[in-house]
Order: C-alpha cells, then structure tokens, then sequence
C-alpha cells in the first residue's frame, strides 16, 4: 500500500489533521513539541462516488474502496537534518513513505505556541524544506565520497555517470533546491532511485486555516500544490455520527469536508489512477500508478494475474452503469477487448481473462 508522510513543525497540527484522517485518537495532539515520537500509521479510504453507482448496477453483497495509509511523523525543528530534536530519528521515518504531506500553520491561538513565535506559512515551508535538502546533501556527499575513491581506479569508466551526476547533485542541494527539481535521463533515475532521496518524493500542503477562513490562498505563495484545511473544524465533523456530520457540514456551507479534498489530492499527487472490478459478489476499487499496462493491472488483484493474463473486456463506468452492467454493455459494441498492451485508464470496469 502506499503511503503518505504528514510532516511539519512542531504545534501547527499535523497531529490533529491525523486524528480527524483516521477518526480515531491514537495520535497524542497535546500542545508541546515532540509529543510524537514514533510515527502514527492509519489507512484511510479514498472517496469515490462511483462505486455506489456501480455497486447498486450490479447487485453488488459488498463494496472495497481504496486506500491510502498516512503516517504522522513528529514536528520537525530547525537543526533537524543534524539531529536536533531527534531529527535524524523523524527523517528516517520520511524517507520510508511515496509522498510528502507538509502541514503549515495559518491560524492565530495564543494558547498553542508556535515554535518560531510568529504564524508564516511559508516561512514555515521553508524551515522543512531546507533540513529535507540539508538531510538528502548529506546522503549525497557521502556516497559522492565513496564514489570519488572507487572511481580513480579501474571502475573510473563504470563510475564515469554516476560520479557526475552526483556531483551535479551534490551542487544543487548545496545551493538549497530540492532534488525534484533537477532533470534526469532515464539513467540517472535508476541512479537517484536507489539514493532514497526525501526531496525526490512529491510534495504538497496543506494549510491549517481558522474555521471559516476566506484568505486567498495563493498569497502564502507556496511552491507545491495545496488544500486548505481546518484540522480542528475537521477533528470536530470526525467526532460526529454520519448524519450528525452532514447537518453540521450543512450549516457551515461546506459540500465536501476538507480531508475528502486532501485524500483525492493526496492520490493524485501519488499519480495513481483507479480501476473497478464489479460484480455480485462484490464492486472494488483498485489503484495502479498512471501508465500501467493490463498485465500489471491484473496482478494487483492476484500476483499470479500477471503471468496468465490473456486478455481483458473493459468498458468505461459510466458506460456500465447507464447499460445496466456486463450483460446490458455487450449488446452496445462500448465494450473493449483488450490485450497486453493496453494502459489501464481512470475509471475502467475490467474483467480479466488468465489461465490457471
């Protein structure tokens, strides 16, 4: 399953967002630094309406959303890529998820200490970013120094592409940029891959604003995608039966919650897409990075899929579910027959073809 790492400053409350995520309490939010030392680990289903809309076509006993586990890691400081505040600790915790998730405060309570004494998002963003660069320059320059050694001898024209590249590396970060944002060949990626970079992963914010808040967000002027989220309104909706929370969401002129925002983001800036498989027994959403062919598709379902795969029948959802499912689809000539090659898309109903 893949994961995201909610990460950020002490007290700006990633703690709370992962309560309310999770709806449950096993994330200590109290209002003091390091209140978090191992990470909290909770999964969580992606919204999808398109279920249900299938589901009830086909009949279907139950339904399997997809999931998206997100990790609580504890607040960061200032020093953290040298170890400061158990940084080093924190950092490896980073380093094991597929995303970043970097909360910033944007809300005023004299009653919650912010760490730096002022409320700045982006400055905020810019403390975590830099010990996330400090922390990869550190890999980078060791490994630089081990690859300099190697290459003066008789590996110097096998070492010849990564020693550059890891001096390119290494310059890049020195200079404060996020590993993201430099160009790779095909190569090197096979290269940077195997360093385990943070700030390699995809990155994106979410703004813990006051209740209510109009503020444009594009004037905190972050350099990555955003959702703007209320973490206490949200601990509070997460606190609420169903229907409880859907009259409270109501009142407040809110059609969505702010963590249903977060969790679709979350699966887009993973890159993933869904597909469906739907019949009596059950309609289950299955996800697969965008780009992904039918063989591999199918072995998300059974690893043995993807060796006996042979062909599959695909159809759009919503095609399947304005033709009343597999047996109405057939007689409207909307359904593919698709062989190896074919790149699963979002919202796909397949049913796969293997040998046993």
């Amino acid at each position: 399953m893949l994961s995201i790492g909610i990460v950020g400053l002490p007290n700006v409350g990633k703690s709370t967002l992962f309560n309310a995520l999770t709806r449950s309490k096993q994330a200590d939010a109290q209002n003091y630094p390091f209140c978090t030392i191992e990470p909290n680990v909770g999964v969580v289903e992606v919204p999808d309406e398109r279920l249900q809309k299938l589901s009830d076509v086909s009949k279907s006993k139950k339904i399997v959303p997809t999931a998206i586990q997100f990790v609580d890691i504890a607040g960061l400081v200032k020093g953290a890529s040298e170890g400061e505040g158990l940084g080093n600790q924190f950092l490896s915790h980073i380093r094991e998820c597929d995303a970043i998730v970097q909360v910033v405060r944007a809300f005023e309570d004299n009653n919650i200490i912010h760490v730096h004494g002022k409320v700045d998002p982006k400055e905020d963003s810019e403390v975590i970013n830099l010990e996330l660069v400090l922390a990869d320059w550190q890999t980078v320059s060791k490994r630089l120094e081990r690859v300099r050694k190697d290459a003066k001898g008789a590996k110097a024209k096998e070492l010849a592409l990564e020693l550059g590249l890891l001096e390119k590396l290494d310059v890049h970060l020195q200079a404060g940029k996020p590993a993201r944002t430099l160009e790779y060949n095909e190569d090197e990626n096979m290269i940077v891959r195997d360093l385990h970079l943070i700030t390699m992963k995809p990155m994106m914010y979410v703004v813990n604003m006051i209740e209510n808040t109009k503020a444009v967000m594009e004037n905190y002027n972050l350099d990555a995608p955003f959702v703007g989220v209320c973490a206490k309104l949200e601990a509070e909706l997460a606190e609420l039966s169903l229907a409880e929370a859907e009259e409270y969401m109501k009142e407040l002129g809110m059609g969505e919650t702010g963590l249903d925002r977060l969790i679709v983001a979350g699966y887009k800036l993973l890159d993933l897409v869904t597909y469906f498989t739907s019949g009596e027994p059950e309609t289950r959403a299955w996800t697969v990075k965008r780009g992904t062919k039918g063989p591999e598709a199918a072995g998300v379902i059974h690893t043995d899929f993807v060796k006996g795969y042979i062909k599959a029948d695909v159809v759009n959802w919503k095609d399947f579910v304005d033709n009343r499912g597999w047996s109405g689809i057939k007689e409207t000539g909307k359904m593919q027959l698709v062989g190896k090659d074919y790149v699963v898309q979002d919202g796909d109903v397949c049913y796969f073809h293997v040998s046993t």
